[in-house]
């Protein structure tokens, strides 16, 4: 078992999660394992780097996969003895003139977005060793799409006592009220991206919320963030921010001091914490 600090970031072969990669290679002491669901494109993405002068690490993750996940469990717990950085920022979105019914892109985009997150914590934090940092992408649609939801669910959203399967309640029933056609009426917004990452967005303060009472003495930091908009394959060509500016926010809040207290539990753009 090796006392080498170990950092991961998911989905990272490309855009915001790769410029994270090559930012921690520069700044974390440690190993950092880029992963994706391609191992093909994945090693294509760690020799890119390579050619960078960087020594990324490769492991193969399909968040949408539990047994994907569970195999990264399982090798990070037997080399390392468990892991310091974990930057969940694997997602989707489909591009504004896709004509895909919204009721499947609802429950396609929730299903890696929220679900596939879910499951990445649900097995990786327990292996979270102390003064380690989670960070979650999330988005600053996730406040505007927050915005456009009735009150009763903002006040749902919002609430600092909802827990982690009322919350996958309300993702679900998302996803089921999109197929009936009954969502705008039943109080959601028109925005299935929105609403996945409202989902990572208040998972990660429910998880902050955990940590703090289960775990307070191991001063582990647990934060969403937003990039910022950024010129990936996702965001297309017109965004005002490359990957590896995209990349600042979700590496300062990976790489907070150990002697720091805050922020936990907050979402925070531009190295910013920002109302929720």
């Amino acid at each position: 078992m090796s006392n080498m600090p170990v950092a991961v970031v998911t989905g990272s072969n490309k855009g915001i999660g790769l410029a994270i990669v090559r930012a921690l290679c520069k700044q974390f002491p440690g190993d950092v394992y880029l992963t994706s669901r391609d191992p093909g494109r994945g090693q294509a993405a760690v020799a890119q780097l390579q050619q960078e002068g960087l020594q990324p690490l490769f492991h193969q993750l399909d968040i949408d996969d539990l047994q994907s996940i569970r195999a990264l469990r399982d090798f990070l717990k037997e080399k390392y003895g468990g892991i310091n950085v974990l930057v969940n920022n694997a997602g989707i979105a489909f591009k504004v003139h896709d004509t895909t019914p919204f009721a499947v892109q609802a429950e396609v985009t929730l299903k890696t977005n929220f679900f596939g997150t879910r499951n990445v914590c649900t097995e990786l934090l327990p292996l979270m060793k102390p003064y380690g940092r989670v960070v979650n992408v999330s988005s600053m649609v996730s406040s505007s799409a927050l915005g456009g939801c009735s009150q009763e669910l903002q006040q749902k959203f919002r609430s600092d006592a909802i827990t982690e399967e009322e919350l996958a309640q309300l993702m679900s029933k998302f996803v089921e009220d999109t197929k009936k056609g009954t969502h705008e009426r039943e109080g959601w917004p028109n925005t299935a991206y929105g609403v996945s990452k409202i989902g990572v967005t208040v998972l990660s303060r429910i998880h902050a919320r955990l940590l703090k009472e289960q775990r307070a003495g191991d001063h582990i930091l647990l934060n969403a963030c937003c990039p910022g908009w950024v010129r990936t394959d996702m965001a297309g060509p017109k965004a005002t921010k490359s990957p590896d500016e995209g990349a600042e926010t979700p590496v300062y809040l990976a790489l907070l001091p150990p002697d720091a207290a805050a922020p936990h539990g907050q979402f925070v753009s531009n190295k910013t914490v920002r109302a929720w």
